[in-house]
């Protein structure tokens, strides 16, 4: 009855939610030479698939009483469809996509990407020169670019013409502050499974169909970390591990129960700490409730080190198949700590990159000037997709070069995505470094055979 009463609670003073139930599925079925009849095809099988996605999960919220805030669908990554296309345009089946989430009430579909971090064929080149317009012309599409792995180093004439897509992007959606780069993200070493967005993509050794989940907690380890003024470091590690299980458990109940209805496979929880706009559910709380008089101070990045840690092992223990990016995800626009600590001037550039070392994901929903030179993003990238390869982690990138704002200035989404200072980069150059060209070799360590 305590555990009960507990969950109770959680849902409806800590912001407990399952962020998102995603439906993955395959469209390698789908390859024709035409884009029209392949676009046909994609709309034809996700809309009969997904068909009944959104009234189960909507059955399954209320008879548990668990916010499900977002239902969503990833696909095959369409580069892998476009190999075969006559014709160099792909935009039909981008609009197919967005059209099919329109009709199943979907609020994201994710999938329009490519894994270059060794090459591009001809199919990948298609795909990421039409990234900034099929942005810009659709409303529930996102985009991802792996761009490096452990196993094959870097791709950096992948990397510098990414970094001039995201500028393109923002201009093309200047009109809604840049929103295009709010649904684009680089890679390195991305997960073939990750239920959110804008990263989701449903990996090449996956399944048909499968339902994964991602679940979010800020909240409730933020009112538990309160309570635990007190205690050393090795219990309040095991304090948040304990929540960590309680909130994967929970998120697996309803993933399994949702598959069970759909007839389709379970896959995994993704037991990653997601904030989200509402006071309170905010992971820089978290640190400074750990006793950092602000977010972005010295200590933080030893902080979130220990949180991250702790959400993976009481999630690993919660379940078998703990999978996506699952730890703390430190998203400047929507967390409003982050926000304030921006603000205040404590919380740079320099140090999220220093964080983004042990959190699970990297530079996430970071605006930044509008007129910052390409090779400066691109270097920026560069360092994130360092830190990834040589720690043989995730990390990412969504940047926001704010299309005519500078700092001082604030880009506003609203929803989830919620709003974001544009933070100063440093403007040295790094034009001789980028335009190097070529590939940065795999780290020693990825020859582990």
């Amino acid at each position: 009855m305590q555990e009960i009463l507990e969950t109770i609670s959680m849902v409806e003073t800590e912001h407990l939610d399952i962020r998102t139930v995603t439906m993955g599925l395959s469209l390698r079925d789908c390859i024709t030479e035409d884009v029209n009849r392949t676009a046909d095809k994609v709309y034809e099988k996700i809309t009969k698939s997904a068909a009944r996605l959104y009234d189960v999960t909507k059955e399954v919220e209320n008879k548990y009483g668990i916010p499900i805030i977002n239902r969503r669908i990833s696909v095959t990554p369409i580069a892998m469809l476009l190999d075969s296309l006559k014709g160099n345009n792909p935009l039909p089946i981008i609009h197919a996509m967005d059209r099919a989430a329109d009709a199943l009430n979907i609020d994201f579909i994710g999938g329009y990407s490519a894994l270059v971090e060794k090459g591009m064929t001809r199919g990948d080149k298609m795909l990421i020169e039409s990234i900034p317009q099929a942005l810009a012309e659709t409303n529930k599409v996102c985009a991802s670019v792996n761009l490096a792995t452990t196993k094959s180093g870097i791709n950096m004439d992948a990397l510098y013409l990414m970094a001039k897509i995201i500028k393109k992007a923002a201009e093309l959606t200047k009109d809604r502050d840049s929103i295009g780069c709010a649904k684009l993200v680089v890679f390195a070493n991305s997960p073939y499974d990750n239920p959110f967005m804008a990263g989701a993509f449903h990996g090449p050794t996956e399944g048909e169909r499968t339902i994964n989940v991602g679940v979010s907690g800020p909240g409730v380890v933020h009112e538990g970390v309160k309570g635990m003024d007190n205690m050393s470091f090795d219990e309040m590690t095991d304090g948040i591990k304990r929540i960590a299980f309680k909130i994967t458990r929970l998120g697996e109940m309803v993933g399994r129960e949702v598959s069970a209805k759909l007839g389709v496979p379970f896959g995994i929880v993704d037991v990653s700490l997601a904030p989200t706009p509402a006071e309170g559910d905010s992971v820089a709380n978290i640190i400074e409730a750990m006793g950092i008089s602000t977010c972005g101070g010295f200590g933080t990045v030893a902080a979130l080190a220990l949180l991250n840690d702790a959400v993976k092992k009481g999630g690993t223990m919660a379940t078998s198949h703990i999978g996506g990016l699952s730890g703390a995800f430190i998203p400047v626009s929507e967390d409003q700590g982050m926000i304030r600590a921006v603000k205040s001037g404590i919380l740079n550039l320099q140090m999220l990159i220093a964080m983004t070392s042990v959190c699970s994901v990297g530079l996430d929903m970071v605006a930044i000037p509008g007129d910052t030179d390409t090779c400066v993003l691109a270097a920026i990238m560069a360092d994130e997709m360092a830190i990834g390869v040589i720690n043989n982690k995730t990390t990412a990138c969504r940047l926001i070069p704010a299309y005519g704002k500078g700092v001082g200035d604030v880009v506003q989404y609203g929803g989830l995505l919620g709003e974001a200072p544009i933070m100063e980069t440093l403007s040295y150059s790094a034009d001789k470094f980028i335009k190097r060209g070529g590939r940065i070799p795999a780290p020693i360590h990825s020859a582990k055979n």
